[in-house]
């Protein structure tokens, strides 16, 4: 328990917003006083700079940190795949929550996954990783820029249904006033206003959008629907893609609290800290900081703990889906980190590094327009630091051979 408030800095998103509700939640329950300090951050500013620039940058995580370093916040909320590569000598990451699912889900106004889209067929993404990985299941189908908060993002999925139906309403009923000598009935039983009035919040902002792209579907992380309380509407149907395919960006679905102050730090790892999870994210985080690549080039890592073994699966593409090298290993839960940075090593002699350096040059010459390696909008990824991680008591000895399946 900390004597003064601990004041926990945060974006201003909903999603931020209801990441840093859950750590006050938990660190209130420690009996700490919790105050809320909300941030502006460069990323929220930039809204229309490519998605990979603030990758790069760490817009949407210095801000925040910077807070933490200053002595005007305790504390700081991230998803955890949004933390850079690199830290100040000064800042920890004091706790890495109970994971939330990690994987990606599609998103479509009918239902049904990848596989059932037909050709052609126009899926809405600003994350590189996604959309090699959407190539590479069906290199048939386009795939198109799609920025906002996870809200917009659906709202620009739903728009062109709900438009084109308001459109009916409107020329029927424009019709029917223009026809005094007809029977006297209506093609709709409800008028336009009627209708309208109806609709949900997010159903009317659907309908303000002037969109360049129609999407017959979009992929998004399933934590983000999730914690915003959008993964089940009316409006669209959710399906979740296999992880083995679409494998996830390391930390995706973790949130993560960074900390200066030692006293701060051991309150924050006693509320929020979940070992399982610190566990698999600090290989995924150090299988992708071992790599490299993380803001140019697809590359998804996800791991997950199983007894005495942490399964890592890795998939590491060619911006356009046609190249990849791929691989599954259980790593020993004791020397977990280690494993991981042999494990990458492994990957980039297989030829992973000759994909990612392919995808520097590629964005060194300018790239893919408004298509970034970050999983989602509302937390672009810039990679991810290794960060020790409590091993299981029952840990693996040294010395034992990672069993290993690659394909």
């Amino acid at each position: 328990m900390t004597e003064a408030p601990l004041r926990l800095a945060t974006r201003g998103s909903a999603l931020a917003r209801r990441q840093t509700a859950d750590v006050r939640e938990a660190l209130e329950r420690r009996r700490n006083e919790v105050e809320v300090v909300e941030v502006e951050t460069r990323g929220d500013r930039l809204t229309d700079e490519l998605i990979t620039r603030l990758g790069k940058t760490g817009a949407f995580v210095r801000a925040l940190d910077q807070r933490v370093l200053d002595g005007e916040a305790e504390a700081a909320v991230h998803s955890l795949k949004d933390m850079p590569t690199e830290f100040p000598d000064r800042l920890r990451v004091g706790g890495v929550g109970e994971r939330a699912p990690s994987g990606d889900v599609v998103v479509t106004p009918d239902g049904g996954g990848v596989e059932d889209l037909p050709p052609g067929s126009v899926v809405g993404t600003s994350s590189l990783r996604r959309k090699a990985q959407v190539l590479a299941a069906r290199p048939d189908l386009t795939v198109e820029p799609l920025r906002g908060n996870v809200d917009t993002r659906l709202q620009k999925l739903v728009a062109p249904q709900l438009q084109a139906e308001h459109e009916r309403r409107v020329d029927a009923e424009r019709d029917e006033k223009g026809d005094p000598g007809g029977d006297g009935g209506s093609t709709f039983e409800r008028s336009v206003e009627e209708w309208f009035d109806d609709l949900s919040e997010f159903q009317r902002g659907a309908l303000e959008y002037e969109l360049d792209v129609e999407y017959d579907a979009i992929v998004l992380a399933e934590a983000g629907l999730r914690r915003s309380d959008l993964y089940v509407r009316d409006e669209y149907e959710v399906e979740r893609l296999d992880r083995s395919e679409f494998v996830p960006a390391p930390g995706q679905g973790a949130v993560a609290v960074t900390t200066a102050d030692p006293e701060v730090t051991e309150a924050v790892r006693e509320a929020v800290d979940h070992p399982p999870t610190r566990v698999a994210t600090t290989v995924e985080r150090t299988v992708l900081a071992e790599l490299g690549g993380g803001c140019v080039a697809p590359i998804g890592v996800a791991a997950l703990v199983q007894g005495e073994h942490v399964n890592a699966r890795v998939r590491v593409l060619s911006t356009d889906g046609e190249r990849e090298v791929a691989a599954t290993r259980d790593l020993p839960v004791e020397r977990h980190a280690d494993a991981a940075a042999e494990f990458a090593a492994d990957l980039a002699d297989r030829g992973a590094a000759d994909i990612i350096a392919e995808a520097k040059r590629e964005a060194d010459d300018g790239g893919e327009d408004g298509i970034d390696a970050s999983p989602e909008r509302d937390d672009p990824a810039d990679g991810g630091t290794p960060e020790d991680g409590t091993p299981a008591e029952d840990g693996t000895p040294d010395g034992e051979t990672p069993t290993e399946r690659e394909e």
